[in-house]
C-alpha cells in the first residue's frame, strides 16, 4: 500500500460506539485529528460533536442477564488531557528539531575526494625476486596481462597503462601518474608532485611489489637502484649461479641489521633498495590511501600504526587521515595458485566483477557450462542499471555496502564508504579481496581494521544473483537482441524489509537491508516502493532517522526534491518532515524550500500532509535569514494566508494540524525579520489570523496568537527595507497593531497554558524593538534614564533618578469583573504597556490620542498572567510586569504589603496629583503590586492629547542586574551585559517546538494501546459493573462502622479512589495528602500551589477508569489537574486555569463551586459571579457563559447525564425534552450538558445547555429559613429526573423536576447546622453532615439508617465540625472530613476496621 493510501485509511475510518474491550483511547494528539474524525456528527445538532462516543455497558449480557437496573450503567469511555501537551508543559521540556546536529553528523558535509592517484609497478618482469621460490604452474597474470606474452619492457608499460585504466573506472577526474620499476628519487618526485597537485584533497598511492623482496620488518618497501639488473649483467653483481642466490638472501637479510659490515656493500651494489614507510609518510601527506600488492604486507600496515601512534604521543596534532589495504599478513605470500591472478589483490580492487565472477565460475554448477572467456565479453556498461553488466554491478554496490553497514560501526562506515567516493570503492571490493583470498588461505589487511565479512550471508544473495546473469550470458552474447531478464535481487529484497517492517521494533536488530533500500532509490522502477517503506521504517521513531542518516540517505532524497514526478511528493515530504523533525538542515542553498512551497500550495494532497510541507518550511525559515528571503520571493506568506483564509471550519478539508502550521510558518517567516513583517500587515494578516483564536484546538489558538505576536514585534523602519514607504502607512499600522492586541486579549484568560503563554510571550515581544523609534521631538535623554516625556514638551519628570510617567487613564471607564474588562487606575515608570500597544505616536505628524481603555485591559491581562494558575505562565506574566516597569513582590498569604514608594519631587505639572492603590485593589492582597515609582491618579483628559511614549526600556539587562532593581524573579536578572542583544532577555515562546513534537511520533499507525493498558481498563470495568449492582441491590447500610482515621486539621474536601484503597484530602492551606486506607500508610503529600489562602473547594478525579488525573478547585476558582499524584514527590502538573471570570461589582474573592463530567468532558463553574462558567477541558476552552438568572450567587453545582434506552426514551423538563429531536433514535446513547445549580436564597434551577435558552425551570423548594443550598445531588437509578438538594437551614427536600410544584419529600436531618451533603451514585442511600458534630445517614425513603457521633478512640471523642463527605462511586464507603480534627471512613456494620 503506498504511503499516501496508508495515510489516507488512518485518517478517513470514523470513530464508532466503543465497548469496554475495545481500544478506549483517542488519538494522542488534538492537533492530529482528522477532518473525517471532526465530520463524525452526532444525532443532536444542538450538541457539540465528540470525538469519542459514550459506550452503555449493559451487564445483562455479563453475569447479571435480566438486571434492568445494572443495564443501564454508564461507564465514560471518553479520556482527556493526554495529548503531548500535558506531557511535561511546566518542565517545558523541548520536543522540536534539536540542535544535536544528528542530521548534520551523518551528513557528508566534509566529503573528500581523491584528487591524485600515484602508481608504483616494482615487478622487474622475468627476474623473480630472490626471497620467492614459485611453483609451477604459478600465477602470472598481472591486470588480465600475462607479461611473458610479450617483451618485458612493452609488458610492464601495458600493465601499468591498464592499472591506470581500470582506476580511472572508480575516479575519471583523478590524475593518475605511474612510475614502472622506479628508483627512490623517482618514488619522491612522484609522491610530492602529487601532493602538490592533490592540495588538500586525498591521495592513493599503490604499490605493485611483485618484483621486489618482501617488506621489511622495519618498515621499508623494496624500490630499484639506476643499474638494474638483467639477464645480460646480472654476472657484474655478484650472483652469477643459482647456488649463490642463498648468499644474497642472506646479504638482503643482514641489511634489517643496521650495524651490519656489508650493508653499504649490499646497498652499492644491489638493483633492491630500501624506502623507510616514514620517508613515504613525510612525502604524500595527509589525508591519503595506501595499496600495498605485494607478500608479508602486514608488515607495511604494522609500520605505519606504530608510526602514528608514535606521532600521536609526541604531538598535539590530531591523527593523521591514513587509509591502508593490504594484500595479506605480515607473515603470508601471495597465493600463487594458477586459479588466480598474480596480483588477485589488484584485481579484486579495480575489477571486482570479473574477479568475482571468475572466482564463483569455478565453484558453481555452472563451471563445466560456461565458456570462461564469456565473462570478458558481457554486454553493457557498469553504470547502465538496465544492462547485464550494470545490473551485477548494481547488486554487487548493494550487497557490499549492506555487509559493511550490518558489521561496521556507523561512524566507521560513513568515513569510509560515504566520504570519497574512490575510497568507498575500494573498501567494497576490499570485502570481496577478503572473501576470495580468504579461499587460498590469505587475509588482507586494514586501516582501519575491519572485522570479518567473508562469511557474511548476503555472499549467498550475491552468488544466486550472479547465478541467475550468468545463466543469460551464453544467450546474450549469441544474440545481441535477445532481451535481458532483470534480476529479481532487489525486489525480493524489498520483500525482506517490508517483513521487517511489520515485525521489527527499535528493540529488534535493524534491518539489515537497509542499504539496500537506499541503492533501490536509483531506479525509476523500484523507486515509489522503497520510498513508500522508508517512509513506514522512519515514521518508527527517532532511532530509524538516525539509522537511515548512517546508512547514507541524506544526498538521496535531497537528490529527489529535484524531481517533478507527481506520485512521489506525498512520500518525499513525509521523508523530509521525518528527517527535519529530528535536526535542522539548511535546504535552501538546493533550492529545496521551492519543491515545499508549490507542495503546500496545491490541493490534491491532504491537509495533513500539506501540514508536513508547512512544517519542512517552518524549519527552514526559522532562525535562517537566508531562508527567510528566499522563502518570501517564493510567496510563501501569500500562499499561507491563502490558505488560512479559504479554510473553513466546518470544512471536512479543514485539518487542525494544517491551520496550526500554517501559523507557525508564518510566525517563524516573519519572526525578527521587518520585511515579512511588513508585507504581512500588508496582507491584511491580523483579519485572517483573528479567527483562528475560537478554533477548538489548543494548539490551533497557540499558534495564532505566536503568528500575532511577531507581528506586533515590528519597527518604524520596516517599511524601508521593501521600499513602500507610501504604502506601508504608520496609520494603518497602528490600527494594525492596536487589532492584534485586541484579539491577543480575547485570549490571554484562555484555559490551555500553551495558549496563555504565548499571550504573555507575544505582549512582551513587542516592546524592546520599538522603543527606539518613540523618541518624542525635544525629549531629554540621560544615559542612566533614557528619554522622558509627559504632556508636553516641557515637562520632563525625574524621580528618585529613574523615568516616571504617568499612566494615561482616565476615571470614567472603571469597570469591574473580568480581568479583560476591569478597568482601575494604573501606573508604571516607562510606559512600556502603552508604548507597545498604543504603537506609539512620535513619528506622526499629529499627537494620536492613546486607547486609556485598551491600555488599561492590557495592563490588567497581564497582572492575570502574573497570578497564573499555572507556576510557568505566572512567571512569565511576572517577567512581563517587570519589562513594562511594574515589579510584582512575592508575599506571604494573608499579608497584603503596602506600595513601594520614593522619595521623589514632583513636577509642576503633576502638582496636586493624588497617590492611588488601586493596584493594590485590584490584587486585592494576594500577588501585590510594587512600583519603581509611586503611583499616580489618572491625568485629566486634556493631559491625553499630549501623551507620547517615554522611555526607552533603558532599564534592560544592565538595570535589571542592578542591585536595587528590586526584581522578584530571578530569572530576569539572567540577561547579560547591556552588550545584550534587545530579545535576550524577553520570554521565549515554546508552541513552535512542542508542535514539532508531534512529527516525531509515529504517524502513519494509530497510537494503540498495550495488553496490559487494556486488560487494566477491562478488570477495572467488570469491577465497577459488579459493584454496581451490589449497590443497586444491597440492603440499606447503616454505614456507622469506622474503618480507618487520620489525624489532619482543616480538612475541607476528601475523595476516595474508585478501583485503590486511597482516600485523597485536601486541608484549608491546600495541601493535598494521599494516604492507602487499608495498610493506613501516607502515600504523597504536596501543596497545590505556593500561595495557598482559600483553600480547596473540589476534587475531582478526571479518566476514572484509566491512569486517572486529580482535579483540584480552589475556592478561587483555579482549577489545576495533576497527574502521577500517588507517587511520593513525583506529581506533575498537567494543566491549570482560572475557571472564573468577571465577579460581581465589590467582590474581591470568590467561593467557587465546580463539577465535573467525564462523559462530555465539561467542567461547570460559578460561584460569586452572575453567570455558570462551561468549560469543555478536551478542548481546554469556555465553551459557554450562562446566566444564572438570578441575583443570588451559585453555592452548588451537580452535573449529571441522560440515559436513553429503548424502554426510556425520554425524560422532560417541564414538558421540555432533554433529548431534542434524536430522542427516538438515540438508543444507547449518552447526552450531557445538563445540570442543577443551588443558590445562596435557597432556590434551585435546572439548565440544559442546548437549548437556546438554557434554563429550563427553576424551583424554591427551601422555603421555610431561606438559607443557601449546601449540596445538590440526582438520585441513583434509573430515574434521573429526581434530584436531593441540601439547604444551610437543615432541610433535605426531594424533588421530581416533572412535577416542581412542590417537593415529594422532606427530611428534616438538621436544625440550621447543615454543612454537607452527600449522594452515592448507585446505593439508595445518602448522607448529611452538621456543624454541632453530627452525620446522618438516610434512605431514599426518608428513613434513618444510623448517626454518627464519636470517633473510634479509646475515650469516644466527639467527632468534629463536618466539612465534607464523599461516598465511594462504587462500594457503600464513606469518607467524611472535619473542619478541625480528622478524614475517617465508615463501612457498614460487616466490614472489618484495617
Amino acid at each position: 500500500m503506498a504511503l499516501g493510501d496508508l495515510m489516507a485509511s488512518r485518517f478517513s475510518q470514523s470513530t464508532v460506539l466503543v465497548v469496554p474491550t475495545q481500544n478506549h483511547h483517542d488519538d494522542s494528539t488534538a492537533s492530529s485529528s482528522s477532518s473525517a474524525v471532526a465530520a463524525a456528527t452526532n444525532d443532536d445538532a444542538d450538541f457539540p460533536n465528540r470525538r469519542d462516543s459514550e459506550a452503555a455497558i449493559a451487564s445483562s449480557s455479563g453475569n447479571y442477564a435480566g438486571n434492568a437496573a445494572t443495564s443501564m450503567a454508564y461507564l465514560p469511555q471518553t479520556v482527556v488531557l493526554c495529548e503531548l501537551r500535558h506531557d511535561a508543559f511546566e518542565a517545558a521540556v523541548p520536543a522540536g528539531p534539536s540542535d544535536s546536529g544528528l542530521v548534520s553528523k551523518w551528513r557528508p558535509k566534509d566529503r573528500m575526494k581523491t584528487g591524485c592517484v600515484a602508481l608504483v609497478l616494482c615487478l622487474n618482469i622475468s627476474v623473480d625476486p630472490p626471497d620467492v621460490i614459485k611453483i609451477s604452474p604459478c600465477a602470472r597474470m598481472e591486470c588480465w596481462i600475462d607479461p611473458f606474452s610479450m617483451a618485458p619492457q612493452k609488458a610492464l608499460e601495458s600493465i601499468g597503462k591498464t592499472l591506470s585504466s581500470q582506476y580511472e573506472r572508480w575516479q575519471p577526474k583523478a590524475r593518475y601518474k605511474c612510475q614502472l620499476d622506479p628508483t627512490v628519487d623517482e618514488v619522491k618526485k612522484l609522491c610530492t608532485t602529487c601532493r602538490r597537485y592533490a592540495k588538500t584533497e586525498r591521495v592513493l598511492f599503490h604499490y605493485n611489489g611483485h618484483g621486489v623482496p618482501k617488506p621489511t620488518v622495519n618498515g621499508e618497501i623494496w624500490v630499484f637502484n639506476k643499474n638494474k639488473l638483467t639477464r645480460k649483467n646480472r654476472r657484474k653483481f655478484g650472483w652469477p649461479k643459482n647456488s649463490e642466490m642463498e648468499m644474497g638472501m642472506k646479504m638482503l637479510e643482514s641489511h634489517c641489521s643496521c650495524s651490519h659490515p656489508l650493508r653499504g656493500l649490499v646497498v652499492s651494489y644491489t638493483q633492491y633498495i630500501p624506502l623507510a614507510i616514514n620517508e613515504l609518510d613525510s612525502w604524500l601527506k595527509t589525508p591519503s590511501i595506501y595499496v600495498f600488492d605485494c607478500s608479508g604486507a602486514g608488515l607495511i600496515v604494522n609500520s605505519f600504526v606504530e608510526l602514528h601512534e608514535w606521532s600521536a604521543s609526541n604531538s598535539s596534532v590530531s591523527q593523521r587521515d591514513c587509509i591502508l589495504l593490504a594484500a595479506c599478513e605480515a607473515h603470508e605470500t601471495l597465493p600463487q595458485s594458477a586459479e588466480f591472478p598474480a596480483d588477485v589483490f589488484t584485481s579484486c580492487l579495480t575489477t571486482p566483477i570479473k574477479m568475482a565472477l571468475r572466482w564463483f565460475c569455478t565453484r558453481s554448477l555452472l563451471r563445466e557450462s560456461l565458456d570462461y572467456s564469456l565473462i570478458d565479453k558481457i554486454p553493457g556498461r557498469p553504470n547502465d542499471r538496465k544492462t547485464l553488466l550494470g545490473e551485477l554491478n548494481w547488486i554487487f554496490t548493494a550487497v557490499t555496502d549492506t555487509i559493511a553497514w550490518n558489521v561496521l560501526p556507523h561512524d566507521l562506515f560513513q568515513r569510509l564508504f560515504r566520504q570519497d567516493l574512490l575510497v568507498a570503492s575500494l573498501f567494497r571490493n576490499f570485502l570481496l579481496a577478503e572473501r576470495i583470498m580468504r579461499s587460498a588461505n590469505c587475509s588482507p589487511v586494514s586501516h582501519p581494521m575491519l572485522p570479518p565479512t567473508h562469511q557474511h550471508h548476503m555472499w549467498d544473495a550475491w552468488d544466486m544473483a550472479a547465478e541467475l546473469c550468468l545463466s543469460q550470458l551464453p544467450s546474450l552474447v549469441e544474440d545481441p537482441n535477445a532481451e535481458f531478464q532483470p534480476s529479481t535481487f532487489f525486489t525480493e529484497q524489498l520483500t525482506a524489509f517490508e517483513v521487517w517492517l511489520d515485525h521489527g521494533s527499535e528493540h529488534k536488530k535493524p534491518p539489515e537491508q537497509l542499504p539496500i533500500v537506499l541503492q533501490v532509490l536509483l531506479s525509476q522502477c523500484h523507486r515509489f516502493r522503497a520510498l513508500v517503506l522508508l517512509g513506514r521504517f522512519l515514521d518508527m521513531g527517532q532511532w530509524a532517522v538516525d539509522l537511515a542518516l548512517s546508512v547514507g540517505i541524506f544526498p538521496y532524497v535531497l537528490k529527489l526534491l529535484q524531481t517533478t514526478t507527481p506520485e512521489l511528493r506525498q512520500i518525499l515530504v513525509f521523508i523530509w518532515t521525518k528527517i527535519l523533525a529530528l535536526d535542522k538542515v539548511d535546504l535552501v542553498k538546493d533550492g529545496g524550500h521551492i519543491y515545499f512551497i508549490k507542495f503546500l500550495d496545491g490541493m490534491e494532497a491532504y491537509p495533513e500532509q500539506r501540514a508536513m510541507a508547512a512544517f519542512v518550511l517552518a524549519v527552514i525559515v526559522d532562525g535562517h535569514r537566508r531562508g527567510q528571503e528566499a522563502c518570501i520571493e517564493a510567496g510563501l506568506i501569500q500562499v499561507c494566508l491563502k490558505h488560512l483564509q479559504t479554510s473553513c471550519p466546518n470544512d471536512l478539508q479543514t485539518e487542525p494540524l494544517f491551520l496550526q502550521w500554517l501559523c507557525l510558518c508564518l510566525g517563524k517567516l516573519w519572526e525578527d525579520f521587518s520585511e515579512a513583517q511588513a508585507i504581512g500587515l500588508q496582507e491584511d494578516a491580523t483579519t485572517i489570523l483573528a479567527p483562528l483564536l475560537s478554533e477548538p484546538q489548543p494548539e490551533v489558538r497557540a499558534s495564532a496568537v505566536f503568528a500575532l505576536g511577531t507581528l506586533l514585534d515590528v519597527g518604524f523602519d520596516s517599511c524601508r527595507s521593501v521600499g513602500v514607504d507610501e504604502e506601508c502607512d504608520d496609520d494603518d499600522k497602528f490600527r494594525a497593531e492596536v487589532s492584534i492586541v485586541k484579539s491577543m486579549l480575547c485570549v490571554a484568560s484562555d484555559g490551555s497554558p500553551l495558549v496563555r503563554a504565548e499571550v504573555a510571550v507575544g505582549s512582551a515581544g513587542g516592546y524592546p524593538k520599538q522603543n527606539q523609534h518613540m523618541m518624542p521631538h525635544g525629549s531629554i535623554v540621560s544615559p542612566q534614564i533614557g528619554p522622558i516625556r509627559v504632556g508636553n514638551d516641557n515637562s520632563p519628570v525625574l524621580r528618585d533618578g529613574r523615568v516616571s510617567s504617568s499612566s494615561p487613564l482616565t476615571g470614567s471607564g472603571i469597570m469591574h469583573g473580568s480581568p479583560l474588562s476591569d478597568d482601575s487606575s494604573h501606573h508604571s515608570d516607562s510606559g512600556i504597556l502603552n508604548d507597545g500597544f498604543s504603537n506609539g505616536v512620535s513619528n506622526h505628524t499629529g499627537p494620536k490620542p492613546l486607547d486609556t481603555a485598551l491600555y488599561s485591559q492590557c495592563v490588567l491581562a497581564m497582572c492575570t498572567l502574573a497570578k497564573d494558575p499555572s507556576p510557568r505562565i505566572a512567571n512569565l506574566g511576572r517577567r512581563v510586569l517587570s519589562i513594562i516597569g511594574i515589579e510584582q513582590v512575592v508575599a506571604k498569604p494573608f499579608k497584603p504589603s503596602g506600595v513601594r514608594t520614593a522619595d521623589s519631587t514632583a513636577s509642576p505639572n503633576l502638582a496636586g496629583l493624588a497617590r492611588s492603590s488601586s493596584w493594590f485593589d485590584m490584587n486585592g492582597g494576594h500577588l501585590p503590586l510594587t512600583f519603581r515609582t509611586p503611583p499616580v491618579s489618572p491625568p485629566r483628559p486634556s493631559y491625553i492629547t499630549g501623551m507620547r511614549r517615554v522611555c526607552s526600556l533603558e532599564f534592560r539587562p544592565h538595570l535589571m542586574n542592578s542591585p536595587d532593581s528590586g526584581l522578584a524573579d530571578p530569572l530576569l536578572g539572567s540577561a547579560g551585559a547591556s552588550g545584550t542583544s534587545d530579545r535576550s532577555f524577553l520570554p521565549q515562546s515554546t508552541i513552535y517546538s512542542w508542535s514539532c513534537g508531534h512529527f516525531s511520533k509515529p504517524l502513519l499507525t494509530a497510537a494503540d494501546d498495550s495488553e496490559e493498558v487494556l486488560a487494566k481498563r477491562e478488570e477495572r470495568e467488570k469491577f465497577a459493573l459488579e459493584h454496581i449492582a451490589k449497590c443497586q441491590h444491597s440492603a440499606v447500610s447503616r454505614l456507622t462502622n469506622p474503618i480507618a482515621k487520620w489525624d489532619i486539621k482543616g480538612t475541607q474536601t476528601a475523595l476516595l479512589q474508585p478501583f485503590s484503597p486511597i482516600v485523597i484530602a485536601a486541608d484549608e492551606n491546600e495541601r493535598i495528602r494521599i494516604w492507602n486506607h487499608e495498610e493506613a500508610t501516607l502515600l504523597n503529600s504536596f501543596d497545590n500551589h505556593d500561595f495557598p489562602d482559600k483553600g480547596i473547594s473540589k476534587l475531582c478525579l478526571v479518566n476514572e477508569l484509566d491512569d486517572s488525573l486529580l482535579l483540584a478547585a480552589s475556592s478561587d476558582g483555579n482549577i489545576r489537574i495533576w497527574k502521577d499524584y500517588t507517587l511520593k514527590g513525583k506529581q506533575k502538573l498537567v494543566t491549570a486555569f482560572s475557571s472564573i471570570h468577571g465577579h460581581k461589582p465589590g467582590v474581591r474573592s470568590s467561593n467557587a463551586v465546580v463539577d465535573w463530567q467525564q462523559q462530555c468532558s465539561y467542567l461547570y463553574a460559578s460561584g460569586e459571579i452572575s453567570s455558570i462558567m462551561l468549560w469543555d477541558v478536551d478542548k481546554e476552552q469556555l465553551v459557554n457563559s450562562i446566566p444564572s438568572s438570578s441575583d443570588c450567587s451559585v453555592s452548588a453545582l451537580k452535573a449529571f447525564i441522560v440515559p436513553v434506552n429503548q424502554d426510556t426514551r425520554q425524560i422532560y423538563f417541564s414538558g421540555r425534552s432533554l433529548l431534542g429531536q434524536g430522542g427516538e433514535g438515540a438508543a444507547s446513547q449518552v447526552h450531557g450538558g445538563h445540570f442543577a445549580a443551588g443558590f445562596l436564597d435557597g432556590s434551585v434551577r435546572l439548565y440544559d445547555v442546548r437549548t437556546p435558552e438554557m434554563l429550563v425551570c427553576g424551583l424554591r423548594p427551601h422555603t421555610q429559613r431561606v438559607e443557601k443550598v449546601v449540596g445538590i445531588g440526582f438520585q441513583p437509578g434509573l430515574d434521573q429526573g429526581k434530584i436531593v438538594s441540601a439547604s444551610q437551614a437543615g432541610d433535605i427536600q426531594f424533588l421530581d423536576i416533572r412535577n416542581h410544584s412542590s417537593a415529594y419529600l422532606t427530611i428534616e436531618a438538621h436544625r440550621g447546622s447543615l454543612t454537607a451533603l452527600a449522594v452515592h451514585r448507585h446505593a439508595p442511600i445518602i448522607a448529611s453532615g452538621s456543624a454541632k458534630q453530627l452525620i446522618k445517614v438516610f434512605s431514599l425513603e426518608g428513613d434513618q439508617l444510623g448517626t454518627i457521633r464519636y470517633y473510634p478512640t479509646l475515650m469516644a471523642q466527639k467527632i468534629g465540625s463536618v466539612s465534607c463527605l464523599n461516598f465511594h462511586p462504587y462500594q457503600v464507603l464513606l469518607a467524611a472530613g472535619a473542619a478541625d480534627a480528622c478524614v475517617c471512613i465508615y463501612a457498614d456494620d460487616n466490614t472489618q476496621a484495617r
